[in-house]
């Protein structure tokens, strides 16, 4: 396991470590060229020839799509365990997304006879890509599908690898069935990027893709950015822990395997001024790594080796510095006092605080979504939520009265940047209504079953 001592890093060092799977990202951008043109081209027949040469499956067309009788099955299938933590999981995640609902529609006097507002609709349609290839996600499929269900999208697809059986993964199938989701379809990596963003035969065309992926899908998606919404940055799974002196030796051994575990391109570190506790940790995730069956424990091996290890710094300043400059997707806080810190963390994912609060909870069944934005866009990016499926429209409204106050300013703006026909449409413009109509209150009954705000004085004659 690696240890960087950050005040001896040079710069080369320090970016390499800042950058940790982009590297691959870039170096997959010429094949995910190539996959997405044959897709847009050959459609269907280049979604089944890739996902034989990608993942070894050879696959009918009529087996693309998943129908929804296997759904159910799926779902029945279950052992009464499973089914109880998937619908305890469901239940914690529906909680705490529907408190993410906005007001559907508000309106404010701008001032008197000018108003403006905002409406908040669903957007029309989106795929959620849940991954496969290092393991089973139904997980995945409830942060993404549950928030999407609540938003009120009216066509939601999921694509999903298929497996050496050919079929897709049963507690993914189930998890749909928990969420409420029914279209699903069984093509994976770059080429269910590429079917997506074009539609072929069998697979719808969307407007937007959410979910996360390896560094392959994230070279697909940055190159079909201007075809379809991509949704937030999620790649490869990342970690830090915060920790000093007071943190316990045996539970950071233990989180930092975490996210370690996920794959050979995925980020966990340890970051923290304690020396001490830095002797006391190598050891003890020496001994767990040989308590994890492989590949996962070659996953973590490797992943210490490359993008993780312990960074080592001269002081908790330092130690959250760096923090904010990773801007890590999952982060725990094992500090004497957690939330004394928490205000300091600009940039994660998710902030995990104290001892038994491991990332483990938010992955699975505390209720916040655990798809979080990777690759150091914690700094621009929010995770999953509601708000990823829904759009917002602005709207105006202006009676006579407050059309003539503002008029002569608003053609002074348009004449200072230049454009006359702006001016012409404000300066010339006369009453074609007559005033009962000009003044009536805009809306009557739907502004108020819709929680519109308005001041009634500025609606009269």
């Amino acid at each position: 396991m690696k240890v960087y001592r950050l005040s001896e890093m040079d710069l080369q060092q320090r970016q390499a470590l800042m950058r940790r799977a982009e590297v691959d990202v870039l170096s997959h951008a010429a094949l995910a060229a190539e996959v997405i043109s044959k897709v847009k081209e050959e459609g269907d027949e280049a979604l089944l020839s890739y996902t034989q040469k990608f993942d070894g499956i050879s696959l009918e067309k009529s087996r693309l799509r998943v129908f929804p009788e296997e759904l159910e099955r799926a779902y029945r299938q279950l052992d009464e365990r499973t089914r109880e933590a998937l619908e305890y999981a469901a239940g914690n995640i529906r909680t705490f997304h529907r408190e993410q609902l906005p007001r559907e529609m508000w309106m404010k006097t701008v001032e008197k006879g000018i108003m403006a507002g905002e409406k908040v609709t669903p957007i029309s349609d989106v795929c959620l890509y849940v991954p496969r290839g290092k393991g089973s996600f139904p997980s995945v499929m409830l942060m993404l599908g549950i928030p999407a269900v609540i938003a009120g999208v009216s066509r939601i697809v999921v694509c999903t690898p298929p497996g050496e059986d050919e079929e897709a993964e049963m507690g993914t199938l189930a998890a749909a069935k928990v969420a409420g989701i029914e279209e699903i379809y069984r093509v994976g990596g770059m080429q269910a990027m590429a079917a997506v963003a074009y539609g072929t035969e069998t697979v719808p065309r969307l407007n937007k893709v959410v979910g996360p992926g390896n560094a392959y899908v994230s070279a697909a998606k940055r190159l079909l950015q201007g075809v379809l919404d991509t949704g937030l940055p999620a790649g490869p799974s990342e970690s830090i822990i915060l920790a000093d002196e007071h943190a316990d030796p045996d539970l950071v051994a233990l989180d930092l395997l975490i996210e370690a575990e996920h794959g050979p391109d995925s980020s966990s570190l340890l970051v923290t001024h304690a020396s001490s506790l830095v002797e006391e940790v190598l050891p003890r995730v020496a001994r767990r790594l040989q308590q994890l069956p492989r590949p996962r424990r070659d996953f973590a091996e490797t992943v210490f080796e490359r993008y993780g290890g312990i960074v080592l710094t001269q002081s908790l300043e330092e130690s959250i510095e760096f923090v904010n400059e990773y801007a890590p997707e999952h982060m725990e806080i094992l500090t004497a006092e957690p939330f004394a810190v928490l205000p300091r963390i600009e940039h994660a994912g998710e902030i995990l605080l104290g001892h038994y609060t491991p990332i483990t909870l938010c992955n699975y069944l505390l209720g916040p979504n655990a798809i979080l934005p990777t690759g150091s866009f914690a700094r621009v990016f929010s995770g999953v939520s509601v708000h990823d499926f829904l759009k917002r429209s602005s709207f105006g409204y202006a009676t006579e009265e407050g059309f003539n106050r503002v008029r002569e300013k608003a053609a002074h703006l348009a004449e200072l940047e230049g454009f006359p026909a702006h001016a012409m449409a404000v300066l010339e413009r006369t009453n074609r209504l007559d005033s009962s109509q000009t003044n009536t209150c805009p809306g009557g009954g739907v502004n108020d079953t819709a929680g519109v705000e308005k001041d009634e004085s500025d609606c009269k004659p």
